[in-house]
């Protein structure tokens, strides 16, 4: 079985997000899409509701899996027996950071990096961005998936509806 992981924190998911992990479980038998745990870290949102949103969103892709994990991710892939991680690029400063991350990764565990070029129209979109917006009350319900909007929505109610 052909199994690869979409890491991330996902605080919150986007659109960006959904069409890496859409386009990963065409390419791979079973798709992990893995909530980094960083307990010295405050998120927007708990890991578990990271992980219902994701479990909502990706509920329609039969060979996706949520989870989460705390420490190396190459240790993760060990445990899992996964042998990709899938990953999105929006810019070249992207590229140079994964880069030296997939190389230290296939010399710790042999674990490869698939690098994919972000759709175009996602390009812009990170987390940190949706929550800055979301905090201002702009308008960023066509970035992420409804279920992230009703929550980011909750967390922000000057958020446009």
């Amino acid at each position: 079985m052909r199994r690869a992981v979409c890491p991330g924190s996902y605080d919150p998911a986007t659109n960006g997000h959904l069409d890496i992990i859409e386009r990963a479980s065409v390419l791979f038998d079973e798709v992990v899409v893995a909530v980094g745990v960083n307990k010295s870290k405050k998120g927007l949102f708990e890991v578990s509701e990271r992980l219902d949103m994701l479990r909502e969103i990706t509920a329609k892709l039969g060979n996706v899996r949520v989870d989460s994990w705390e420490g190396l991710l190459v240790d993760y892939c060990r445990e899992n027996d996964i042998a990709a991680i899938a990953k999105g690029l929006r810019s070249v400063s992207d590229f140079d950071y994964e880069l030296q991350m997939a190389q230290m990764n296939r010399e710790l565990t042999g674990v490869e990096t698939l690098l994919m070029a972000n759709n175009p129209a996602y390009g812009f979109v990170s987390s940190s961005l949706v929550k800055e917006v979301s905090a201002l009350g702009g308008d960023i319900e066509h970035l992420v998936p409804p279920v992230v909007y009703e929550r980011l929505s909750e967390k922000f109610p000057k958020l446009e509806r």
